[in-house]
């Protein structure tokens, strides 16, 4: 009888998700993130009067380098497709220029655990995870490390940790060490733009630390795909040779550029009005039964929440909201730290902003209900 009623669960809980998307395309509003766009607002955010470039050269990509040197105060940045690609050229040039083909980072590092092992299989670098999955990286942990490093990369925040920040003076402490090592300091910085608020420093004062620093276009910001590795004007010009190595050197690259162009100059200054929406909601939840907001308050504009429910539960929930409010929220949750704990990502955005914090407060709990 058992697993009778196991096998009858799953197509309940599908059936539940499946009415949601059904639900989703009447939602007028979205709780998490910037909300959806569809194609042709998407091509409406690229402007069209910056030209074009041909193999990532003149037009909107000049333009966009030229932005990101002067938001992040390095002399010389080079768009690329994605992320994936800037930080491992990024890598293996620190690593050519100093020998060992070791890199340290974090064990959630997105290299680690994201990219199929691409730096190893591609560059030949080895990563060395530093420290404890589930905390910070801290000075310690960097002083045990016993072999020679290439470069430590710090990702700002540490996303997979629930987007928590090193206090300013740790930080520096730890980027001093690492320097003194005879080691290079790159930053991954995907989210450097959501960051900078809590330090109370611009993009530019943090990047200052490290020798280079990447930073996405797509996340934060809600362009197009895109990503600019910034550092010096000889390793960025070595950069920009591996970009071809790797294919990224499209024939055309200016739409990509102009959407990062756009979300840059649009929504970077939104990013402490963020942050204070985000803790402000977090200040609202306080008291709700059955949900916990983790880092309390947020560091940037991105929480968990840990909801004591059920996934059937919580997919019912999501759907009559969606039905009755034309509010979408989850589409489902993620495990949580003990088998009654179901997690979502919340990221705070422009959708986000027109929910006033009890607002955002009712419908949470009316997902635990």
């Amino acid at each position: 009888m058992k697993r009778v009623a196991a096998k009858r669960a799953a197509p309940r809980s599908r059936a539940a998700s499946d009415d949601l998307e059904r639900y989703r395309a009447r939602c007028t509003r979205w709780l998490a993130g910037h909300g959806p766009r569809s194609a042709a607002e998407l091509l409406a955010t690229v402007p069209t009067a910056l030209g074009i470039d041909r193999y990532g050269e003149g037009g909107a990509v000049a333009q966009l380098d030229a932005e990101i040197c002067k938001v992040l105060g390095k002399p010389a940045a080079a768009f690329m497709p994605s992320g994936t690609m800037a930080q491992q050229i990024a890598l293996r040039i620190h690593a050519d220029r100093r020998g060992p083909r070791a890199i340290g980072w974090h064990p959630t590092c997105h290299l680690e655990i994201h990219e199929d092992k691409a730096h190893q299989r591609l560059h030949g670098l080895v990563g060395v995870p530093i420290g404890n999955a589930r905390r910070l990286m801290t000075l310690d942990d960097l002083r045990v490390v016993q072999e020679p490093l290439a470069a430590v990369l710090f990702e700002l925040p540490q996303r997979e940790i629930v987007g928590v920040l090193p206090p300013w003076r740790a930080l520096r402490e730890q980027v001093a060490f690492v320097r003194r090592s005879g080691a290079a300091v790159h930053l991954d910085g995907a989210r450097l733009w959501e960051s900078a608020p809590f330090y109370g420093k611009s993009p530019a004062q943090v990047a200052a630390l490290f020798d280079t620093v990447y930073v996405s276009f797509y996340k934060g910001l809600g362009s197009l795909a895109g990503a600019c590795p910034a550092g010096e004007p000889d390793v960025i010009e070595e950069a920009r040779a591996w970009r071809k190595r790797h294919g990224g050197t499209l024939f055309g690259l200016w739409v990509h550029a102009g959407a990062a162009l756009s979300g840059l100059r649009e929504r970077l200054p939104r990013m402490p009005r963020y942050v204070a929406h985000a803790q402000a909601i977090a200040r609202a939840l306080k008291g709700i039964p059955n949900v916990e907001v983790v880092p309390d308050p947020p560091q940037t504009p991105m929480m968990h929440l840990h909801l004591r429910v059920s996934e059937r539960a919580f997919q019912a929930a999501a759907c009559r909201i969606a039905r009755e409010q034309r509010v979408y929220t989850w589409p489902r949750t993620m495990p949580g730290p003990t088998p009654r704990i179901r997690v979502v990502e919340f990221v705070v955005g422009d959708a986000t902003l027109a929910f006033a914090p009890r607002e955002v407060a009712g419908l949470i709990a009316g997902l635990v209900a």
